[in-house]
């Protein structure tokens, strides 16, 4: 995964934290969460100042990043769940080889 994204972190005090984003076109973006929970989506024009704020509830702000993700939640589980099965299958097959091959040693 190429992330080009520049991402800054910032703490707010007494409020919560701030994430900037600038994407590759050089809009502004960010995200404050605020301790109590609230979102806001933060755009920016051409100034340092957002040109408009979103509040945005936690299901609400859950339900944005579920559209925005390039991939589902359920898919990438799906390819965990894959991956681990061959990674059983694999593990399992070597055991068994290496137990039979004691068993003829021992013969």
């Amino acid at each position: 995964m190429i992330i080009d994204m520049d991402v800054t972190r910032t703490t707010v005090p007494g409020t919560g934290t701030l994430v900037h984003f600038a994407t590759r076109e050089g809009q502004g973006l960010a995200v404050l969460v605020e301790r109590e929970g609230l979102r806001r989506l933060l755009v920016y024009g051409q100034g340092d100042e957002p040109s408009q704020s979103i509040p945005l509830e936690r299901d609400e702000a859950d339900q944005l990043a579920r559209v925005l993700q390039s991939r589902s939640v359920d898919d990438r589980l799906a390819t965990l769940e894959r991956r681990m099965a061959v990674i059983t299958r694999t593990a399992h097959a070597r055991r068994t080889a290496h137990y039979a091959e004691i068993a003829r040693e021992a013969s």
